[in-house]
């Protein structure tokens, strides 16, 4: 799981900066900069903080997160077929949060 990876995506993918997201969240920048890089690892507190700034559920940031790396050979198959499906149900939900922000 690299949760750093997920946020940033869903960060750029809502058009916001690091700076935008450290004055939102009420985060430094330097922590937000670490955290996408892999340099730290967020606590639960620290990603529901993100998600309330950014308004996605933490639930696409885990799904955006999910890294079939280190499976064994028996699942990677299965990951392989319905990760895809699981990541468009994600970017799927981002989307209608989006849209949701857009028309208020």
């Amino acid at each position: 799981m690299n949760i750093g990876i997920a946020i940033k995506k869903v960060r750029e993918e809502l058009g916001f900066s690091q700076e935008k997201l450290s004055n939102v969240s009420g985060l430094s920048q330097t922590s937000i900069s670490q955290i996408e890089n892999g340099v730290t690892m967020p606590s639960r507190k620290t990603i529901e903080k993100i998600c309330q700034a950014l308004d996605v559920p933490e639930d696409v940031l885990y799904i955006m997160g999910i890294e079939g790396d280190g499976l064994p050979e028996s699942r990677k198959r299965i990951f392989e077929q319905l990760y895809p499906k699981i990541k468009e149900l994600a970017v799927q939900m981002l989307d209608e949060r989006k849209q949701n922000l857009i028309a208020d």
